[in-house]
This record gives structure tokens, sequence and C-alpha cells, in this order.
């Protein structure tokens, strides 16, 4: 039997690469008209990819997709047998929350039509989450401009390029958190992503080469743990639309698992070049039940990029 489980979190991340491309240029993205007309046209495209998965499934091809669902080993339960996700939240031996698990996304947008993800959610366009907007300097406004006027086509994410964590984190695909004494890493579902928080009390480099991800490191303050990032590469994006993070940029998260089943995430970007002010913004994340990452390798037979065009 072919397994498609993933489709919902596959579509968003493929929708924004369709909306990059040539057919889809000359409308503004943001337009609810638009997304009618464009969310129609790659609906078509899933129902004729959809209809291949179902001749295969009913014509008896027997192919592996992912793992199996897997339980996970000492869940704690309901009395009907079900995992009680509003359990007290798992601890170390060194005492400290455990963050590990697969974690999905909480969207703070509904589904839109058809159930194609809102491209008006934080993963598009991070501002909407604060009351006033993103608080741009001149120099961080006109970057951001100039990003929308290209269609947004230099999006790191839509070259296969690392996404910024910011980004990451509100993102629709799952990723995996696995915490040891020193060290916890997230493993991203989306093109295959490594980053490493060090907990061992080291302090950051003082004056490393920029990176991607930038240099993070973790403590605990009581039952949250507060990650300080910084040394990014210039010219990151924080969401699809393109707001920047420049490599003056310090992120702080503080990830609290606030039981079994839910993690709330709260990140603040002081990066002076590109905003008058630090800002704040929160994610949910929701643990996977018996569910694991599945391999995902942009590259492989990656046709998009040619097709990007401006407005």
């Amino acid at each position: 039997m072919f397994m498609v489980r993933r489709w919902d979190r596959r579509a968003g991340d493929w929708i924004s690469r369709m909306i990059r491309g040539s057919a889809l240029s000359s409308v503004e993205r943001n337009n609810k008209q638009c997304l009618g007309v464009c969310m129609k046209v790659v609906l078509r495209i899933v129902v004729s990819h959809l209809s291949v998965l179902v001749i295969l499934n009913f014509s008896g091809a027997q192919l592996s997709a992912q793992w199996d669902p897997y339980p996970q080993p000492g869940a704690p339960k309901n009395p009907d047998g079900s995992v009680n996700i509003t359990a007290p939240t798992p601890r170390t031996a060194q005492g400290t929350p455990d963050l590990s698990g697969v974690w999905l996304t909480v969207r703070d947008k509904p589904l839109g039509e058809n159930g194609v993800q809102n491209t008006r959610s934080s993963f598009f366009n991070i501002g909407m989450a604060l009351k006033d907007g993103l608080p741009l300097t001149p120099y961080g406004a006109e970057i951001r401009k100039n990003r929308l006027a290209e269609n947004s086509q230099g999006d790191p994410d839509a070259h296969c390029l690392p996404m910024n964590l910011v980004h990451l984190h509100f993102g629709s695909d799952p990723r995996k958190i696995v915490q040891t004494p020193g060290l916890i890493v997230f493993l991203f579902e989306t093109n295959s992503q490594v980053r490493q928080v060090f907990t061992d009390g080291r302090s950051i480099p003082k004056d490393p080469q920029p990176w991607w991800y930038g240099y993070s490191v973790g403590s605990w303050q009581g039952d949250t743990l507060v990650i300080k990032t910084t040394h990014f590469r210039d010219g990151g994006w924080l969401d699809a639309e393109g707001s920047p993070l420049t490599d003056a940029a310090t992120v702080t998260e503080r990830i609290r698992r606030v039981n079994y089943g839910n993690l709330e995430i709260e990140m603040t970007v002081d990066d002076p070049k590109a905003y008058t002010k630090p800002w704040t913004v929160q994610v949910k994340q929701r643990l996977l039940l018996a569910d694991d990452l599945i391999e995902y390798i942009c590259l492989e037979n990656e046709k998009d990029a040619a097709h990007y065009v401006a407005r």
C-alpha cells in the first residue's frame, strides 16, 4: 500500500515555489483573487498526482513510503489507551525538562480553501504576528521592499539553501529534537537541515566565520531553555516574503515544554541594522505521536529555480 501522510506538509512549500514561477508572476501573491486562481491551478496538478497514486494503490503496487507508525515507549496513557498529551512534562536524569521528540508547528492561521496553507501565516510574513508590524529601519524596509518587488525569488528555501532558524520554527515540516546533557540537536525534515545548540557551558566564539544558523549556546532558567544565537551570515530571510536578518543580529529563543504533548517557543530578534528595536514572536508546536522524519532532499530533480521571475 502506498502511504501518503505528508502531502499536507509538502503542499505549502511546493505552492510557495509555484507562486514564484513565471506562470503566476503577473499577479500579486497576496491578492485574494490571485490566490483563488493560483490555488485552482495548483490543486489541478495535485489532483492529477493523487490520481496516479490511487492507481498505483489499487493496481497492487507495493511501495514503502516511510517508517511505519511506532508508538513511543513509556508514553503516558489515558484510561482508553490513547496518549495523554496533557500529562506532566517528562524530565531527564539531570532534572531538566526533556524536549526530545518529533514536533510539528501549530499553524497560526487556519488552512485556506481546499486545505491549502494560508499564505498570510507567519511563515510567509512574520510581521503579521506583531500588533504594529515589524519595526523596520529605513535600511531594513528597503531590503524587504526590494525582495517583494522581485517576487521573493531570492528566498534561500526556494533555492534549496538553509533557512534561518526563526523561519524554520514556523515551517510546516516536522523537526526532531535530540537532547543530551551537553548538546541539543535539532533535525529538521526540511532539506535534512541540522542545528546544534551547546549546553555544556561554552561561550560563543569571539570572531567566527558567519554561519547560516549562527552559533548557539543554551542554558536552563528554571524549566525554560534559553538559547542565544549570534554571528549569522548577512542577508538572511526571516520569512518567505523577505523580512531581513543581518550579521548584526542576536536571536534569543525561550523554549518550554508545557506538558507531554505541547511545546512553546518564544523568539526575540535584536538586529539594530534592520529593526529599530527588539521584537518577539511565539510559535507553538505539538508532539507527533508514533511518527518520524522522512527523507527530504530538496535538490533532487529540482526544476523550479529556472522559472522564477520578478513581477
